[in-house]
Order: C-alpha cells, then structure tokens, then sequence
C-alpha cells in the first residue's frame, strides 16, 4: 500500500501534480489527516517511505524539491527491490528489506535554510544502516547552496579550509574522548580521561581521513540555532556512522562556534551570525 500525506493547500497540490509523473498512477493516493507528507509502499518483502517536514511548506520551492529528490530515491530502491526479490529471492532471508527518508528543518537563518536528510535502510546485510545529509538553502536565489559564499576565500587546503576542518576534527576527537572511546593504534597506554583531544587527533585516522580541508570535505553541515534572534551561533557537523569512525561508534553530531572562524568571514557571512548555542540544542544534536 502506497501513502501521500496531506498536501500544503495549493502548494503542495502543484508540487504533487508537478511531480506525479515520478511515479505509476496506481500507486498514488491523498491522506488529507496525515501529519507529514509522506510516500510510501509496503508489500511481503519491502518498505520504502519518503517523509518531508511540514515545517518546510511555507518554503515552496524547497519543500518541492525535497519532495522531487525524494520521489525519485522512492522510486529508485523500489524498483531495486523489486528486482531483487524477482532474480534473487534468497538474498532476503525471509526479512522483509525496509528503505526510510525523511527530511527536517534544522535552522533558519536570514536567507539560509538548514535541512537534514537521514536515511535508514536494511537490505538483507549484517545489521541495518543510517546516514545523514544536509541541505542549505537560499530561499532568495531559490536554490540549494554551501557556506562558500559567507567566506573570504575557500581554496582547497587554504587559511579558512584549514581552520575549519581543524576545528571540525578536534571537535570530533572531543567528542569521541567524552564517550570513552580513544585512539586506533596507539600503543602508548593513555586512556581517554587522560588524552587531550589534539592527542587524540594524532592517533585516529577515521577523523582524518573523514575530514579534509575543503568546502565538500568538512562534511554534511548546518547553520545551528542561537539565543540571538534570527542568527546562527555556528556550524554543526553531522556525521554518519563509518563517517569518522567505525559502525560500532554510532554517528557524530559536532558544534564549531562562529567566535572560532569569524575573522575569515566576509562582512554577509558575519551579518548572518551571533550569540550561542541554546542549551536544548545541545542536548537533542
């Protein structure tokens, strides 16, 4: 059975229609009581469902293009699936495989929106599986974009490149020492109470070579809230499992304040920044 949630009024009435073609007549249908629009299918061997905020429809635009992308992620492992199931019935071991993504409002700063994108999914391997992606989007321009243009220059391996992903991998090791977890290799006997994070740093090749100095390297970011009204106190970092470490450490979510990098900012860039990390932030991310 194939669900659609309920459409914004008009506004997703249009991205609907605009964008049914992605997928067969016979599987689309309204829920009008619904909470989120949302696709999905579920048969013997398969669940698949796409789930985008609602707190995105006053952004038109990306409300639609979440919704696009997502139909065609929809579409994409269904069909998988369903082939799968047709040349290669064992593989599913009598489990049932089940694809799962949804986006969410993250932040709204300015021009700017933060979206996360996380999947979860099970196709019949050792354990199932989740990663996340972000979007920002500049609802001037009416398209998805990066931080490049809130800096004075983003070359490869450059000052602000350089700042950024060593801020972004000391925030990591931190975080990694806080949950008791040290070094990969390391043959010099220190525990994690008694490492400093740059210790930790030198010992871990999964942050290392997780992240690199440039504007797709430093990985999925957003602008994080802040105390201050309409401002961002920073960029946060969200990665996935295998992203900076091994499945068994679960994913990482990391917070840079906008003090640490405000003098590579260009005058738009700071505008956009201010205050702190309010505390509920920190405890849900």
């Amino acid at each position: 059975m194939i669900d659609f949630g309920p459409s914004a009024k008009s506004i997703v009435a249009i991205a609907l229609c605009a964008l049914c073609s992605l997928l067969p007549a016979q599987v689309l249908a309204a829920n009008s009581e619904a909470q989120h629009p949302q696709i999905s299918i579920e048969t013997k061997y398969i669940k698949v469902s796409v789930t985008v905020d609602i707190a995105l429809k006053p952004f038109p635009e990306l409300f639609a293009s979440c919704f696009s992308e997502g139909k065609v992620w929809f579409n994409k492992k269904n069909s998988d699936a369903a082939a799968e199931w047709r040349d290669n019935r064992k593989a599913f071991r009598d489990l049932q495989w089940f694809y799962e993504r949804d986006y969410a409002l993250r932040s709204v700063v300015g021009r700017y929106i933060s979206v996360m994108r996380g999947d979860t999914w099970f196709d019949g391997g050792a354990h199932p599986n989740q990663h996340v992606d972000t979007i920002v989007w500049d609802n001037v321009a009416r398209k998805r974009t990066n931080v490049r243009s809130f800096f004075s220059e983003t070359t490869n391996n450059g000052p602000t490149m350089t700042t950024l992903a060593q801020l972004t991998k000391i925030a990591v090791a931190a975080a990694k020492l806080a949950n008791g977890i040290n070094g990969y290799g390391g043959d010099d006997g220190l525990s994690a109470e008694r490492m400093t994070p740059e210790q930790e740093l030198q010992r871990d090749t999964f942050i290392n070579e997780g992240i690199k100095p440039k504007i797709l390297g430093l990985g999925p970011l957003t602008l994080a809230p802040s105390t201050e009204t309409g401002k961002s106190s920073g960029l946060t970092f969200h990665y996935s499992p295998y992203g900076v470490g091994p499945y068994v450490e679960g994913p990482y979510t990391v917070f840079v304040p906008w003090t640490k990098f405000q003098q590579y900012l260009l005058p738009q860039g700071a505008a956009l920044f201010g205050g702190e990390r309010p505390k509920d932030d920190k405890e849900a991310r």
